[in-house]
C-alpha cells in the first residue's frame, strides 16, 4: 500500500463523524456531519485544500458551528456566491414584507452596488471578513456618492445577511460587525409664522391652493394629500379621514422578451462630454441583457400612478378640521364642480379632491413643481415640500399638544418621531427668553 493510501485511511473516522483524507487527485478533503437538510438526507459540507492544515482549520471551524446549533447550510450548495443569496433575498423574500418603495431601495442597493461590489465573493468566506464590505464603503465615498447612499447600501445588506442567519444560509452576519460611515443629520428649518402666511395667501390663489394649505395645517404626507378623496371628507364632524396614498410605481414588462421590446430604446453609447440633453448626471450605456424601457411595451402593467391603502394603523387616522380650512374645502369643492361641467366626457371621475383640469390625480413630481413655484411668488426661502410636515409639526410644539395626540394627528408610530419633526425655532427661543425676563427680572 502506498504512504498517500495509508496516510488516507489513516485519517478517515467513522459514519456520522468528520473526516479528513488526501484524495486521488492530490488534495486533501474534509467533510463535517452537519446534520439533516431540508430534503432529509445528511448535510455534509465538503472542504478542498491543498494542505492538510488549512482543511483540518476550515472542518473545526464548522464543527464549532455545529456544536453552537448554527449549522452551515440547510440547503446545499444553493447559495454559493453572494450574488446569488441578496438576489434571492430581494426577489423572493423581501417582497413579501415590504413597501414598494422600501423594495425600490433594496434593488438599487443590491443590484447598483452590492452585487456589483462583492457578489462574486463566496458567500461561505465572506462572513468572516467584513472589511470587504467596508472596503466598499470607502470606493462608494471615493466615487462621490454621499454617505447617506453609502448607509442605504449597509442597512440592506445587513438586513439581507440577517434574514440568511436567521434561516441557517450562513453562521455569522459580516455587516453586524462592518462599520458604516457616519451621517450627519440635515438641519432642516421649518417655516416661521410670517413666511406660512405669505404661502397661504399665494397659494389661495391658485388653483387647488387648498391642498398646500392642508400641507401646512395638517401635515400630512405628499401621497396621502394626493390621494385623498371626498368620500373621506366627514361633513358632520369637520374631520378628513386619511386611508390612501398615491404613488408614482414603474411600469414593468408584459411581454414574453423584454430585451427586445425595448431594444429600439437601448443606450448604446456613453453621452459626449459637453452633454446638453440632461440636467442631471448622465446615464450610462444600457448593459448588454438591458430589460429596462418597459414603459414603451404595449404589454406594459403595473405602473403609472397607483392608490395604495396605508398599511400601518398609526398612518390611518382622522384629523379633525379648523373651521376655516373646512370651508376652504367647501369652496374648493364648488370650483371643482364648474370644472366637472366644462370638462364634459373628458372628466374622469375617481372622487379625488385635488386632481388635473381633466379629473384625473395630481402627478407627484408636478406637485412638487407647483410647490417650488409658489415659494417663489410668496418670496419665501427654498424648502422641500416635506418641510410642510415639519412645520405642521413645529406649530403643534408651540401650541403645546399633548404628545399622545400628536402622535395621533401626525400619524407616527413611535414617539421617537418628535425629535425627527418638532424643531425649536426663533419664536420658541424667544419666547423662553421672554419667560426668563419675567422669572429673573420681573418683565414681560
Amino acid at each position: 500500500m502506498s504512504d498517500n493510501a495509508d496516510k488516507a485511511k489513516k485519517s478517515r473516522n467513522a459514519n456520522g463523524r468528520s473526516s479528513i483524507y488526501l484524495g486521488k487527485d492530490g488534495y486533501w478533503h474534509g467533510r463535517v456531519s452537519m446534520g439533516v437538510g431540508d430534503d432529509g438526507k445528511p448535510v455534509r459540507p465538503h472542504v478542498k485544500r491543498k494542505a492538510k492544515e488549512d482543511v483540518v482549520e476550515e472542518v473545526s471551524r464548522l464543527e464549532r458551528a455545529r456544536d453552537e446549533g448554527r449549522p452551515a447550510k440547510t440547503r446545499r450548495g444553493k447559495f454559493r456566491l453572494v450574488e446569488d443569496l441578496l438576489i434571492h433575498w430581494v426577489e423572493e423574500i423581501a417582497p413579501l414584507t415590504v413597501r414598494y418603495k422600501t423594495l425600490l431601495g433594496y434593488r438599487t442597493a443590491i443590484y447598483k452596488h452590492l452585487v456589483p461590489g462583492i457578489g462574486a465573493h463566496r458567500l461561505d468566506r465572506i462572513q468572516e471578513h467584513p472589511e470587504y464590505f467596508e472596503k466598499l464603503y470607502r470606493k462608494l465615498l471615493q466615487a462621490g456618492f454621499k454617505p447617506a447612499t453609502v448607509h442605504q447600501v449597509h442597512r440592506t445588506g445587513r438586513t439581507a445577511f440577517g434574514e440568511a442567519l436567521r434561516r441557517g444560509y450562513i453562521n455569522r452576519n459580516p455587516l453586524a460587525l462592518a462599520k458604516a460611515p457616519r451621517v450627519e443629520e440635515e438641519e432642516i428649518e421649518p417655516l416661521e409664522p410670517d413666511e406660512v402666511q405669505q404661502v397661504l395667501k399665494a397659494a389661495l390663489e391658485r388653483r387647488n391652493g387648498v391642498r398646500y394649505v392642508v400641507a401646512l395645517a395638517l401635515g400630512i404626507r405628499q401621497g396621502e394629500a394626493l390621494g385623498l378623496k371626498w368620500p373621506r371628507l366627514d361633513r358632520r364632524k369637520k374631520a378628513l379621514k386619511i386611508r390612501e396614498a398615491i404613488q408614482r410605481r414603474t411600469w414593468e414588462h408584459g411581454c414574453s422578451d423584454p430585451h427586445a421590446c425595448g431594444a429600439k430604446y437601448h443606450k448604446v453609447k456613453p453621452c459626449p462630454k459637453l452633454c446638453k440633453r440632461h440636467t442631471r448626471a448622465c446615464p450610462p450605456p444600457c448593459p448588454a441583457d438591458c430589460t429596462d424601457h418597459a414603459r414603451w411595451c404595449p404589454q406594459r402593467r403595473g405602473g403609472g400612478l397607483v392608490l395604495v391603502e396605508l398599511k400601518s394603523s398609526a398612518g390611518r387616522r382622522s384629523i379633525g378640521l379648523p373651521d376655516e380650512l373646512f370651508d376652504m374645502l367647501l369652496r374648493h369643492e364648488e370650483q371643482q364642480q364648474a370644472e366637472r361641467e366644462l370638462a364634459g366626457n373628458e372628466w374622469h371621475e375617481g372622487g379625488f379632491m385635488f386632481t388635473q383640469p381633466n379629473g384625473k390625480p395630481l402627478d407627484p413630481r408636478r406637485d412638487l413643481d407647483e410647490w417650488k413655484e409658489l415659494l417663489t411668488e410668496a418670496g419665501v426661502r427654498e424648502a422641500r415640500l416635506h418641510d410642510a410636515r415639519h412645520t405642521a409639526a413645529t406649530t403643534l410644539l408651540i401650541l403645546g399638544v399633548p404628545d399622545r395626540t400628536v402622535m395621533d394627528l401626525m400619524g407616527w408610530s413611535t414617539p421617537s418621531m418628535k425629535k425627527r419633526y418638532m424643531h425649536v425655532t426663533d419664536e420658541i427661543r424667544r419666547d423662553v427668553a421672554s419667560q426668563l425676563n419675567g422669572f429673573f427680572w420681573g418683565r414681560d
